[in-house]
């Protein structure tokens, strides 16, 4: 088990291993509909966009790609969304932060390292529940689309499977040229898409603590609390800012009836946090609507889940941090519990660093292009957030700007996981400390 003790370098080689391999598939004269190669741009950011689980498309998936090369693409971000849950979930026990799988994890965590046995449990768990929902939710969408879309038996199934893993891993592709936007006025279709990936996104650990403790909330672990009730906040504040700012606008949610308009709401307000589909026309949005998807889709879902961003437990010690620092209190915590300082430090290093990748690739996309900075920030934060949205930009990028979004969308699915646990795991020994000195802030 070397690899597993050395995590920080294994995880992101293997994705890029993935995405060569991805590449190559997609390169396939096959591959596409029309049976000519797609060109290397295409297949790599299409590939980086799977297995990162983001998205962001320049070709349309349903038309521009053959069967053959959207079960290539299923099958990246299906293995996308595993490897990201399975190793932030191991990344968090080798980080100390004792998610429960197994009682003998807290030696072993203390020790540094993790058991053949406690992978596997690790593995076993995120394998069961994934196709446990997957399999419930493509079940409800073929039949609904079956029998109420006029398609063909082999079609509705395989359009049920495709968005069915495709939400649950928060990958946001889709079949259809307007994502789903054909089904703005079908609960049946929506309302289990928003589940899958409210599941995929809240993380196995939050998962796993309501299995064993169902709602008996206070029996629940800090990490559990924070995410529930972050993410529950963050969903309705998304809800209730999207229904207000939307309500008139004439291209969006304005011709809708009353159950439309709060159905709609209700499914971008779960779209920013890394989902990537649309039932709304998102570059119709107001700019004080992009603005509010600008901090959900840079928050992200919960840690060790297939959601991105900067992470749900992150923002919350951050406005813990904040709170406590208005109170006037020395220690800063939620629910009757204390955070530990590297906590405070690794959620603000994470968040500046974040926010830092972000702003330097707006500032090189806007600098050689005529975009608006608005969509252009919107494009950079959903490909870093892997959340998939997009303004209608992506396919107009030049080149060089669409291999910036690369690698944004490869950093914000490996580099913040890797990153927060090199943080966490490094502790650097320090045998003086400098004479205290403060400054004036602010």
């Amino acid at each position: 088990m070397k690899l597993l003790r050395d995590p920080i370098r294994l995880v992101p080689s293997l994705f890029a291993i993935a995405i060569v391999i991805g590449t190559v598939l997609l390169s396939l004269p096959f591959a596409t509909a029309d049976g000519s190669r797609a060109p290397l741009l295409t297949a790599l950011f299409t590939t980086t966009s799977a297995i990162a689980v983001t998205g962001l498309v320049v070709v349309d998936t349903g038309s521009y790609w053959s069967p053959f090369g959207q079960v290539v693409i299923l099958l990246m971000f299906q293995i996308g969304g595993l490897g990201i849950m399975t190793a932030a979930t191991l990344f968090g026990l080798l980080a100390g932060r004792g998610f429960g799988l197994h009682d003998r994890l807290a030696t072993q965590v203390e020790r540094g390292r993790l058991e053949r046995g406690d992978a596997l449990s690790v593995l076993k768990l995120v394998l069961g529940v994934t196709l446990a929902v997957e399999a419930v939710i493509a079940l409800i969408l073929s039949v609904r689309m079956g029998y109420s879309y006029d398609m063909s038996p082999g079609a509705a199934i395989w359009n049920g499977v495709f968005h069915s893993i495709s939400a649950f891993n928060n990958a946001g592709f889709s079949t259809h040229a307007d994502s789903v936007i054909g089904y703005q006025s079908d609960p049946l279709i929506l309302v289990p898409i928003m589940a899958a990936i409210t599941l995929g996104a809240i993380g196995f650990p939050v998962m796993q603590d309501l299995r064993d403790k169902r709602l008996d909330w206070r029996r629940w672990s800090l990490h559990s609390k924070v995410t529930v009730y972050g993410s529950a906040g963050l969903l309705v504040l998304g809800f209730a800012a999207i229904l207000a700012m939307e309500w008139n606008n004439a291209a969006t949610l304005g011709p809708m009836m009353l159950g439309d308009k709060l159905l709609n709401a209700a499914f971008h307000s779960v779209m920013p946090r890394t989902a990537g589909f649309n039932s709304l026309d998102v570059g119709a949005f107001r700019d004080s609507t992009l603005m509010v998807n600008y901090l959900l889709m840079f928050i992200g879902g919960g840690s060790a889940g297939t959601a991105g961003g900067i992470k749900v437990t992150t923002f919350v010690v951050l406005f813990a941090i904040l709170l406590a620092e208005v109170q006037g209190r020395r220690d800063v915590g939620l629910f009757g519990r204390r955070f530990g300082h590297e906590v405070e430090r690794q959620a603000l290093t994470v968040t500046v660093l974040s926010a830092a990748l972000v702003f330097a690739a707006t500032t090189y996309i806007v600098s050689i292009t005529t975009l608006p900075l608005g969509e252009v920030l919107f494009e950079c934060i959903s490909a870093f957030a892997t959340v998939g949205m997009s303004t209608g930009i992506t396919a107009d990028l030049p080149p060089s700007a669409q291999v910036v979004i690369v690698m944004l969308m490869f950093i914000g699915r490996v580099g913040t996981i890797t990153f927060a646990t090199a943080l966490a795991l490094v502790r650097t020994p320090q045998l003086y400390r400098y004479p205290q000195e403060n400054l004036i802030v602010g």
